[in-house]
């Protein structure tokens, strides 16, 4: 509490009437102006109003004098993001040191700056910091004051626009959700919000994450993720807003509307201000086709297909939708293309590059056709070479389609010169102003100090529009009341419900009937063997309840004896299955490639195209995987079903299953009452619908396969091109379908979004 008050002290504020409030700190040596009866900070200490320092001007004006000051070296600086920086770095995944020592032997503070950080800050100059887990708000908060105290000493006071990966979901261990959990409210993932079919909840979701990004320091957020999931293999479907363009556009749009949009006194100028958050839009030009559904994390899944020619469906989200707000925004601040190489779509130079390497998607289509002007963010680590372990994702680079004949300055400089101004995940300045002097060599000295202030200015006005130069810095006592707030927890409460989608409820079995007794649940355990996660590394094998037997008990007794029990609940995760590769399969003899299952018993892919669309003689040209054998990590989730059905005789069996992707049901839903599908949510929101407190109203955003030859069978880039599965009830689990009490859902939802756009099949 003493270290507290003892920052505290040194963060000075002046308020200005009719004007933004200064903050700024004695340590950093910067002066209050005062001009025309108002006051001013003199970031460059040099005793007089800079344009840049004039809040009075715009964001445009301010940018553009303070890129004209700014040196080379310093503009470089802005053009780097950083990798993930953990609060305190000992809870991440880049273990920084303290003077030296770890943290655990330095005897820092929590919120203290670690080596790294200092010399990147100083010394690289950069401004635009990643950040992930972090001990409590209250650390984060001074983490933050410290880290812009710092800066605003340093050369011309650019103030650190820090980001952040989505960080509101229920379970932190999830992939891309390396911040998420602790105090701040919880909400569905993606897919969940999309699962309520309503553009409002998203722009709910946007306005309540911005308040608690901002108290946590947070200026923009590394989202959302409009990919249309076209793939129902693909293991960041889950993280987007399901498979159809219409409804993935309106979702998009109204969350970067709750993120961007500040109101009232909050309000600085054109909707921008104190509540605003910078979207970055992602991936552009859409990420959700690669070939046989793998990953461009990863070398073996850098290809996106596009057999249906369905290519402009997938801009959609971006050019319809995040380009064209409903709010004063106007536009999402900032894009971010994906890994993949988008084969054959560039029709002027004909290169199959990762997308941030392609002028044509870049420059040409990006920039010129559609007009977007804001910064363009490289995905993370798209510069380094390429590892050689391409089944692990820290093993290098994914530098798709430049991985021989470029140095890393020469993809620095190919970067820029294809449209792009920011480079994620790299802390050093040292490629980029090689990458400059390159261009010095081909084009002269005042083109390439031309293009290197293009992009720091709308680096910049990110920055500026959100009132950072003015006051960067947080009171932490602020920021532990806003951070999962009561309001908020509830806020997001309310839209787990609505994301929940009840699949099927044969003879009524939800709600349970209200009884005088105390009901009895069986809860069968799970196992789960060891296996390693989506970064490579080794996860440990898990024996027990799936679900919080306390947090049941408060509604049921709870039995391990079927005979005892009134139904059973099972708690499942859609299948866990390879990402489409396999090293043993490689070690062997064979090209490596394996498939991507959707059901839970071993899968072979009889019907697997004979050669695939895309590949490259420097790896394998032809990535068939046809007549290969892959089984799931979670077959035993099968199973748990079958022997509950077995053991209850008769008595309700109620199937709960955690959805990040489509999964093939026809294993398992005969020997189900009721199905309850979910995308990530506290467990009393589940229990609550069980019992008929809450009333299920969400859609599938996507569908559910009738088997995998239908799974093969569709293209990777068409949306709504399966055989659906069909119940035994007769439902079609198709996009748009879901139960409440009465029924299937028909309302006005299913009408604008479902109707006529269903099985194509």
């Amino acid at each position: 509490m003493a270290d507290e008050r003892d920052q505290a002290s040194t963060i000075q504020y002046i308020h200005n009437k009719n004007g933004p409030k200064l903050g700024y700190s004695t340590l950093s040596g910067v002066r209050i102006l005062e001009q025309d009866g108002f006051y001013f900070k003199d970031l460059n200490k040099d005793g007089k109003l800079a344009k840049y320092e004039d809040w009075r001007l715009s964001p445009q004006e301010r940018a553009e004098d303070l890129a004209s000051k700014m040196s080379v070296e310093q503009i470089a600086g802005l053009m780097l993001y950083s990798s993930h920086q953990a609060v305190p770095a000992s809870l991440g995944w880049h273990p920084g040191t303290y003077g030296g020592k770890t943290y655990a032997d330095s005897g820092a503070d929590s919120h203290a700056l670690t080596d790294q950080q200092l010399a990147f800050l100083e010394q690289d100059h950069l401004r635009h910091v990643l950040l992930t887990m972090v001990e409590s708000p209250e650390t984060a908060a001074q983490w933050n004051n410290t880290m812009q105290a710092y800066v605003e000493g340093l050369g011309l006071g650019i103030p650190v626009n820090t980001s952040s990966d989505p960080r509101h979901a229920t379970d932190s261990t999830k992939e891309f959700n390396a911040g998420a959990g602790g105090s701040i409210s919880m909400w569905p993932e993606t897919m969940g919000l999309a699962a309520t079919f309503d553009p409002e909840e998203a722009k709910k979701f946007g306005e309540v994450a911005a308040k608690e990004y901002r108290a946590l320091g947070i200026g923009t957020a590394l989202s959302p993720q409009v990919d249309i999931g076209t793939d129902p293999r693909w293991f960041r479907f889950g993280m987007t807003f399901g498979e159809d363009p219409q409804l993935s556009t309106d979702m998009g749009r109204a969350y970067i509307d709750g993120f961007q949009t500040s109101e009232g006194e909050n309000e600085i100028a054109e909707g921008w201000g104190y509540d605003s958050v910078n979207a970055m839009v992602k991936h552009w030009p859409g990420g959700g086709s690669g070939e046989g559904g793998r990953d461009a994390h990863f070398g073996y899944g850098k290809y996106a297909v596009y057999p249906g020619e369905q290519f402009e469906q997938h801009l959609r989200p971006f050019t319809e939708g995040a380009f064209k707000l409903d709010g004063k925004t106007g536009k999402a601040s900032a894009v971010m293309p994906y890994y993949t190489i988008s084969q054959g779509q560039d029709p002027i130079n004909g290169e199959n590059v990762g997308n941030s390497y392609n002028s044509y998607l870049i420059n040409d289509l990006l920039r010129e056709q559609y007009g977007y002007d804001g910064v363009v963010c490289t995905d993370w680590g798209i510069t380094a070479d390429e590892g050689d372990d391409i089944t692990r994702l820290m093993s290098g680079g994914r530098c798709w389609g430049v991985e021989e004949g470029y140095s890393v300055a020469e993809r620095h400089y190919k970067l820029l010169m294809a449209g792009v101004d920011q480079f994620g995940g790299n802390n050093e300045t040292g490629p980029v102003i090689e990458a400059y002097q390159i261009g010095v060599q081909q084009h002269g000295e005042a083109f390439m100090r031309s293009r290197f202030e293009q992009s720091a200015v709308r680096l910049l006005k990110n920055i500026f529009r959100l009132g950072l130069f003015e006051n960067p810095y947080l009171e932490v006592a602020h920021t532990a009341a806003t951070v999962g707030s009561p309001t908020f927890m509830a806020a997001g409460y309310e839209a787990q419900l609505k994301s929940i989608v009840l699949l099927k409820n044969e003879g009524q079995t939800l709600p349970l009937p209200a009884t005088s007794e105390r009901r009895t649940v069986y809860l069968p355990r799970k196992f789960r063997p060891e296996g390693a996660s989506w970064l490579g590394l080794p996860t440990p094998s898990f024996e027990g309840y799936p679900i919080s037997v306390d947090t049941v008990k408060k509604y049921f007794d709870v039995t391990d004896n079927p005979e005892q029990a009134d139904f059973a609940l099972v708690c499942i995760e859609s299948p866990h299955s390879t990402m489409g590769y396999s090293k043993a399969d490689a070690e062997a003899g064979g090209n490596g490639y394996v498939p991507v299952s959707l059901q839970y018993r071993p899968y072979t892919a009889v019907h697997a195209r004979e050669t695939s669309l895309a590949g490259d003689a420097r790896d394998v040209l032809n990535r068939t995987y046809k007549g290969k054998t892959v089984a799931v990590a979670n077959e035993s989730d099968l199973d748990m079903v079958l022997d509950t059905k077995a053991k209850m005789k008769g008595k309700p069996v109620i199937v709960s299953i955690t959805l990040s992707n489509p999964a093939v049901v026809a294993e398992f839903e005969a020997a189900s009452d009721a199905i309850i599908a979910h995308f990530g949510l506290q467990e009393q929101a589940l229990l609550e619908t069980i019992i008929g407190a809450s009333e299920p109203s969400g859609l599938l955003p996507f569908q559910m396969p009738r088997d995998m030859l239908t799974v093969e069978e569709q293209l990777e880039d068409t949306p709504h091109d399966m055989d659906v599965y069909v119940d035994t009830a007769g439902h079609a689990y198709d996009f748009g379908y879901g139960l409440n009490w009465s029924g299937v859902i028909q309302d006005a939802r299913t009408a604008k979004y479902a109707d006529g756009k269903r099985s194509m099949k």
